[in-house]
């Protein structure tokens, strides 16, 4: 798809729809993608959005950030994290965290959240990122607590969930899908395909199957999507170097 894409006509009518991975992390960590996402592609919209939880088990006595990194300080063996898979967005957030938070956080992949929640639950693993929404049932149940979400701001899905900033951790990073034309495509076209697929994220029965899928509407423009693809390429170039992943091509 994303080749395709990359040697269609910048006419408009071949899009990708696509992932964050696709355009802001692939590069730091395959050696040859065989694009550029920065060059072979114009930014159109990003569609929706979501946050990632830091969420802990229910022996974890720590009810902020703060008290988390005093606990795990407090004995090494604590000072691992579980997440749904290896060399994602949530295994990279830990390894920001673990900077921030000047901890050595070891982290155990799962595969996919299900397997991870349950763990964590049982009080085998005492902290796990994963996306917010795979999560947020059993933190209403009081079966795991969410200590923080990943987002700029509080997540509409959580409000009473406070950010890593907010607890004074400079880090954020959600996920989010997204609309990319061929580069060179006329700006008159991006300009009106973008205000198109912006409106059609605001329609009321887009909103509500997007918010049953845990993702948050964004629709936003052009310019504030190269924007945010800049900023995540930046963020995620970071983690991907100091978690020390490469994956195999």
């Amino acid at each position: 798809g994303v080749m395709q894409v990359k040697h269609a006509a910048p006419t408009g009518d071949t899009l990708l729809l696509t992932p964050i991975a696709t355009m802001a992390v692939y590069p730091y960590v395959y050696k040859s993608l065989g694009y550029d996402p920065f060059t072979d592609f114009t930014p159109v919209s990003q569609l929706a959005a979501f946050d990632f939880a830091l969420a802990v088990g229910p022996q974890v006595p720590a009810q902020s950030l703060k008290e988390l990194v005093a606990w795990v300080k407090a004995d090494p063996v604590r000072a691992v994290y579980g997440g749904p898979g290896t060399g994602d967005l949530p295994h990279f957030l830990g390894v920001l965290f673990a900077r921030a938070a000047g901890l050595e956080l070891r982290h155990v992949a799962y595969r996919g959240s299900a397997a991870a929640i349950v763990d964590l639950a049982a009080g085998q693993i005492p902290m796990l990122i994963v996306p917010l929404s795979d999560v947020i049932a059993m933190h209403k149940d009081k079966r795991v607590h969410i200590l923080a979400s990943s987002g700029k701001t509080d997540s509409p899905f959580a409000p009473d969930v406070p950010t890593f900033r907010e607890q004074g951790y400079d880090i954020e990073g959600s996920s989010w899908y997204a609309v990319f034309a061929p580069a060179r495509t006329p700006a008159a076209t991006v300009v009106k395909l973008s205000a198109a697929m912006a409106a059609a994220v605001r329609q009321p029965d887009v909103v509500e199957r997007l918010h049953a899928f845990g993702l948050a509407p964004t629709g936003t423009t052009a310019a504030e999507l190269g924007a945010i693809q800049k900023a995540d390429a930046g963020r995620w170039a970071t983690a991907v170097r100091l978690s020390g992943f490469q994956a195999q091509d």
